[in-house]
């Protein structure tokens, strides 16, 4: 193998690059990008840049120097249209081919939006540095009703940057409960509490009929959201925040097997071995069940085993990240660990959830499978290290005839959260 290229010039697709390097591959890396800019760092987009804390420079994942180290042919401001996996070709939105013996497809995904609100001026999503760059600037003009749709992490991140800019803020959220299906209904509810402690008005169990707009010169605002119930929110500014669709259908026709992401066993290959796929839009078969992991530190982590797997043409290593998570909300720092279910039995471990400072641990069937922490990072991180033994055995992939494993962590520090939805 001579060349790869990487589709995705993010977090998941620069971490790719320089395990390309590390691995000691000395051939042609090509990056290829949407965006205009180089890989920068997603999760604060929600929190320090909305507050203005961190500026687009204070974003960067590499300097300037590690970035020539790489040695890459970078093409931003294109997208990739089509794979010909077997003729060693993509296609270009620009017109342009790639020559290529490898591909790893770290694309990411697109925001969900809400029905018949794609022009309408005051409705946002947050997924890129523009995404965030637009909404700081309608935040500063002081709306005086701010509305986000859904409750799970990127949205009661905003929501609570948003309180601490002194706005008025609903957060919507259709499930009865916020983050039921991610940490459980009884932490779930002591995580909405933290809206209600702040004086956040929370409502839980209704969807979104209707975005209602009025006209202007420009075109259609939003002036309010009615909910499923009839009842109607006023409204200057909407951020949905309702998930992502893996950024996958350009691959039509490729074969490489798509279903809600790109198809890879547990050390990221897909069916095609010169294929390998990581970061949001990978979903892979480790365990018993196909699975994205929407968050930093998958995206951070997986690179390594993908690009071993891909260089050696087979599988000969996989990746045994399980999960890890934490989010920042109004003060409070939320981290989680492992395999976490909304069935699992919960149990309090230290603390108290009343104090908004505990340690609880999930079980499934006597086993210990997930932990999660506000406000003890200590304990947590004690906790989580007695976890990941157990969970490792439990992913052993039957592709792996050597038993390696993979996935070894950075040294870096830990960026300020791995937010779903915005990590790679």
């Amino acid at each position: 193998m001579r060349s790869v290229a990487i589709v995705g010039a993010s977090l998941a697709g620069l971490r790719a690059a320089e395990a390309l390097r590390q691995q000691g591959f000395d051939g042609r890396v090509t990056m290829i990008g949407a965006e205009l800019r180089q890989p920068y760092d997603r999760p604060p987009l929600s929190k320090d840049f909305l507050l203005g804390t961190v500026d687009t420079a204070g974003l960067a994942l590499a300097e300037a120097d590690e970035y020539d180290a790489l040695d890459a042919d970078w093409r931003l401001g294109v997208r990739a249209e089509r794979l010909d996996a077997p003729g060693g070709r993509l296609l270009l939105s620009d017109g342009t081919q790639v020559r290529t013996d490898g591909v790893v497809i770290a694309t990411g995904g697109q925001p969900r939006m809400l029905p018949g609100t794609k022009d309408v001026a005051g409705v946002h999503t947050l997924r890129t540095l523009d995404d965030a760059i637009t909404l700081r600037a309608a935040l500063a003009e002081r709306p005086a009703d701010v509305v986000v749709v859904g409750g799970g992490f990127l949205g009661a991140e905003v929501a609570a940057s948003c309180q601490r800019l002194g706005l008025s803020v609903t957060v919507l959220e259709a499930m009865d409960i916020p983050l039921r299906n991610a940490i459980g209904p009884e932490m779930g509810a002591v995580a909405g509490q933290l809206h209600t402690d702040h004086g956040v008005r929370l409502i839980c169990g209704q969807g979104v009929a209707e975005v209602l707009t009025r006209t202007e010169p420009g075109g259609r605002r939003v002036r309010a959201v009615r909910l499923a119930d009839g009842r109607e929110l006023p409204a200057d500014l909407v951020l949905v925040a309702i998930g992502m669709r893996p950024d996958a259908d350009w691959l039509a026709g490729s074969r490489v097997p798509v279903n809600n992401g790109v198809l890879t066993d547990a050390g990221w290959l897909t069916e095609i071995p010169t294929v390998a796929a990581v970061g949001d839009v990978a979903r892979h078969a480790a365990g018993t069940s196909g699975r994205r992991h929407e968050h930093w530190t998958s995206a951070s982590e997986q690179p390594a085993v993908a690009v071993a797997n891909l260089l050696a043409g087979r599988h000969t290593a996989h990746c045994t990240c399980r999960g890890y998570f934490w989010s920042d909300q109004y003060g409070v720092r939320i981290q989680g660990a492992g395999s976490i279910t909304a069935t699992d039995e919960v149990r309090v471990v230290e603390g108290s959830p009343a104090d908004r400072t505990f340690l609880a641990s999930y079980h499934r069937d006597g086993v210990t499978v997930g932990v999660l922490s506000m406000n003890m990072a200590k304990a947590f991180n004690r906790a989580r290290r007695t976890l990941l033994p157990s969970t490792e055995e439990e992913d052993r992939c039957p592709n792996c005839s050597s038993g390696a494993v993979g996935a070894t962590r950075r040294g870096a520090a830990e960026p300020t959260s791995s937010t779903p939805s915005i990590s790679a």
